[in-house]
């Protein structure tokens, strides 16, 4: 079968998806762009800025399209096939995912663009709220162990194929170098723009190519940081730390402006080879129902591997924690909120195409930063030509690690934010202490598990990803049912994907429980899932049996 043909097809799954479907939930929530937003009714400067819609959704597409719609597609498609993947991407992003994510952005402006956990506190009470906050910040945790455990594995390793002749090369340590680099050439923007007031249009020409330039000197220096998985999950965690210490624009800002335009970039390198690289598909259409080793069934793992791609409760965060405030009508909610899950859909197609043209064979092993790196390395070299493979499949792979990174660095602050409002942490001293307890735990679990865990970690992160989308749905089902609104369309699919993972947090449960029972307790991903799945359960069924008395009692009376 053809790659472009069904690429075609999924896209226009996508458009129809957007007008006809997209235009029925906005209907149900009867936008008016006469009601002031919050950014209009406060327009600080700061925070509250109304935003043109276009310039809006390219930051909010930005935040949301990390490493997630990547990695997810990827790893269930070495499982189970890309047939099942690419029905739930597409069938779950536009009934389940645009809904979620058009729901909690509405819901946030309509309610002086507080967070989702606050709309939660206000429609069903403060005992919710508590546990809401609390799954937040184990879900950010799970975000947090999951990505940095992936990119270390991205980092280490070398191809037997580049090595003797005149030269050595190492694409674990060309990406390390490519990535260390980059975060320098921000860093050095940033300070230019700070104190030498550059324009930023000088800024542009000088550092987007300069990042090209960064992956060209990382194959040249592939030999330099060479270190083993754990040494490098303790870095990246180091960086976090860091990183969210940092004033904003030292590294946050000039890092995701030109994080931008390698996500751009990286997506029109994929669009080009999908339509116009003549790649056929050579992955098998569906290979198990069961996979071997620990992935377990398609039902229900396929759904929370593949998580941001088609359902992503991360999402809720960054809509009503930026997003919202910037929103200068009603009506630009569609497009930013609805359009822009639909767009981390099409991303999620690109990184499914990417191990779609190769074997089994030929992935079998391979991280998942490693195969998209290699994917788009072999659309890329059909426009440059194959004597540029090194630097294309460099590019592919810090491009990866780039989208990680900016997930990374939103991760913990967020769940710094989390724990010094919970127990009142001020100022600088607050903010480091709440950001190591939140690095604590993804720094144990790196140090005390084996290399490749990410897969294991990867499930759960899914699964509280999952479930948190979840339970936003059902915060805002309680607030339309208040309102006298309809709510079956944020009803269902949260109770589809309550049950999902549910059903995922069961399962894990047993497993380690299993495990605990032969062996006894050990500090390993399958037990450390277990309890972390018990914990998830008892927050989730708190917020569900305090929003069931709303229903309950108002029926009541």
């Amino acid at each position: 079968m053809s790659l472009a043909v069904l690429s075609l097809a999924f896209t226009m799954i996508l458009i129809l998806g957007y007008h006809f479907y997209g235009r029925f939930i906005a209907k149900q929530y009867a936008l008016n762009d006469q009601n002031p937003t919050p950014a209009t009714a406060i327009n600080d400067g700061e925070d509250f800025v109304p935003t043109k819609p276009f310039y809006l959704l390219g930051q909010h597409f930005s935040a949301i399209a990390a490493a997630g719609p990547i990695a997810g597609p990827i790893i269930a498609c070495q499982a189970f096939g890309w047939l099942p993947c690419i029905l739930w991407i597409g069938l779950g992003v536009i009934f389940i995912g645009a809904v979620h994510d058009f729901s909690a952005l509405i819901a946030s402006v309509r309610y002086q663009a507080r967070s989702i956990a606050e709309v939660v506190k206000e429609n069903i009470g403060k005992r919710a709220w508590i546990a809401m906050t609390a799954f937040i910040w184990l879900a950010l945790v799970y975000v947090i162990v999951a990505f940095a455990d992936i990119t270390a594995s991205t980092f280490v390793g070398k191809s037997e194929e580049f090595e003797g002749g005149k030269f050595f090369f190492n694409p674990g340590g060309a990406v390390a170098a490519s990535s260390v680099l980059y975060m320098l050439l921000a860093i050095v923007m940033g300070l230019l723009q700070r104190y030498l007031k550059v324009p930023l249009w000088l800024l542009t020409v000088i550092f987007v190519p300069g990042t090209l330039g960064a992956v060209w000197l990382g194959t040249k220096v592939s030999s330099l940081l060479l270190f083993d998985q754990k040494t490098w999950g303790m870095m990246i965690l180091a960086y976090c730390f860091v990183a969210s210490i940092l004033p904003v624009w030292l590294l946050l800002q000039p890092r995701g402006y030109l994080g931008g335009f390698v996500l751009y970039l990286a997506l029109g390198i994929g669009v080009a080879g999908i339509f116009w690289g003549g790649f056929g598909i050579e992955q098998e259409a569906f290979k198990t129902w069961a996979a071997p080793g620990t992935t377990g069934t398609l039902f229900p793992f396929l759904f929370v591997t593949i998580a941001c791609g088609a359902c992503s409760g991360f999402h809720g965060l960054v809509c009503s924690g930026t997003t919202s405030k910037q929103i200068s009508q009603e009506s630009h909610c569609k497009p930013v909120g609805y359009g822009g899950m639909l767009l981390e859909g099409f991303v999620a197609l690109i990184s499914l195409a990417t191990i779609m043209i190769v074997s089994s064979s030929e992935t079998k092993g391979l991280s998942p930063g490693v195969i998209y790196g290699n994917g788009l390395a072999h659309f890329l070299t059909k426009m440059i030509g194959e004597e540029h493979f090194l630097f294309a499949s460099t590019f592919g792979a810090m491009a990866f690690s780039t989208f990680v990174f900016d997930t990374l660095d939103v991760s913990t602050r967020l769940g710094r934010y989390v724990l010094q409002e919970l127990f009142g942490l001020k100022g600088k001293q607050g903010a480091m202490i709440a950001t190591a307890l939140t690095l604590l735990l993804p720094a144990i679990f790196i140090l005390l598990s084996k290399e490749g865990a990410y897969r294991l970690y990867w499930t759960l992160f899914g699964t509280s990803n999952q479930l948190l989308a979840a339970l936003t749905l059902l915060g805002i089902t309680v607030w339309l049912y208040q309102s006298g609104k309809r709510y079956w369309f944020t009803l269902v699919p949260m109770f589809f994907v309550m049950t999902i993972t549910t059903w995922s947090l069961v399962l894990q449960i047993g497993h380690g429980a299993r495990l605990i029972h032969e062996r006894g307790f050990e500090f390993n991903p399958i037990t450390i899932n277990a309890v972390i799945s018990v914990a998830l359960i008892l927050l989730a069924a708190t917020q569900c049996y305090e929003a069931g008395k709303i229903f309950f009692l108002r029926k009541k009376g």
